[in-house]
């Protein structure tokens, strides 16, 4: 490869967002659909999506008290990350928005993911 030569990768983004509590689960996870379909369309890829689960706010936002956490790692040009966030911002379940452009993407499961895991394994070893 020649040093002027460069190689066209498109930036790699972690993109979280909060659902509204009133949502069901499934309506949640529909919802991250629904937004890995857009960033496809735009000429991006989603890698994973995680659903985190219904969780604690730290403080009230839109009278809601919890949200539904979902996580993506996404690979895709800056305008269709501006497009995502548009979206987000438009419509009505989604709470709360959260890009960060990364240098690469994690391997496996999230950190949150794995601290749910372990507390899952904790609580079925400590019933009786």
């Amino acid at each position: 490869m020649h040093p002027n030569e460069r190689t066209e990768r498109m930036p790699l983004y972690e993109h979280t967002f909060i659902a509204r509590q009133d949502l069901s689960a499934q309506q949640a996870q529909s919802l991250g659909e629904t937004f890995t379909q857009l960033v496809s369309d735009q000429g991006g890829a989603v890698g994973k999506v995680e659903y985190w689960g219904l969780r604690s706010l730290t403080y009230r936002i839109n009278k809601n008290r919890k949200g539904h956490y979902l996580h993506m790692n996404i690979d895709a040009p800056a305008a269709t990350i501006q497009e995502l966030e548009r979206n987000e911002g438009l419509h009505e379940d989604v709470l709360r928005y959260l890009t960060l452009k990364v240098d690469q993407h994690q391997e496996g499961p999230s950190v949150i993911m794995q601290a749910k895991s372990s507390r899952d394994e904790r609580s079925r070893r400590d019933r009786p």
